[in-house]
Order: C-alpha cells, then sequence, then structure tokens
C-alpha cells in the first residue's frame, strides 16, 4: 500500500471555496478503483492549514488518479490563489498485512 501526506495552506479568503471544491474531490476520489482511503484533516494549531491523506493500492492507482478529470480539474482550482504555499507532498510504502 501506498500512503501519501498531502501538506496545503490555504489563503483564509478562499477557505470556503477550497472547502466546497475538496469535498467533490473526496468523494470522486473514494470511488476511484485502487484508493483505500481518502481524508483531509485540519491542523488545531494552525488555521487554514491542511493534510490529505491517501492511502493507495498501488502506483498505476495514483497514476490514474493524478490524471483524472476532478483531481485535474483541482489542481488548477489551487494554483488560482488558493493555496499560499506550495503543496508539500510525502509518500511512504508498506506491504499489505
Amino acid at each position: 500500500m501506498i500512503t501519501i501526506q498531502a501538506y496545503m495552506k490555504i489563503n483564509p479568503a478562499k477557505r470556503d471555496a477550497f472547502l466546497e471544491a475538496i469535498q467533490t474531490l473526496i468523494k470522486h476520489s473514494t470511488e476511484e478503483d485502487g484508493n483505500v482511503s481518502y481524508q483531509l484533516f485540519e491542523d488545531a494549531f494552525e488555521k487554514n492549514s491542511f493534510v490529505m491523506l491517501e492511502q493507495w493500492k498501488d502506483e498505476a492507482s495514483i497514476q490514474a488518479h493524478n490524471q483524472s478529470a476532478h483531481f485535474v480539474s483541482f489542481v488548477q482550482f489551487a494554483k488560482d490563489g488558493v493555496l499560499v504555499a506550495p503543496l508539500e507532498a510525502k509518500t511512504s510504502f508498506s506491504k499489505p498485512e
């Protein structure tokens, strides 16, 4: 299994739009083949700092996700002044149990 932690710092003025757009991304991403989990969390100490925790069965699932219409659309949206810092992603790998 592959786990991705995607850290995002959001423009406070775009928070509501971000939360609306991210719900669509989460809904469609969890329906994808190969997705195990796709959850968003906000930092309890730093408002407007989020992490998306993703789990995927394999690299092919991630590649398909990265090319999906809903992901590409969200990336374009995020580039339009939504993120106040570059997205930081960390990936880890684990063997299935």
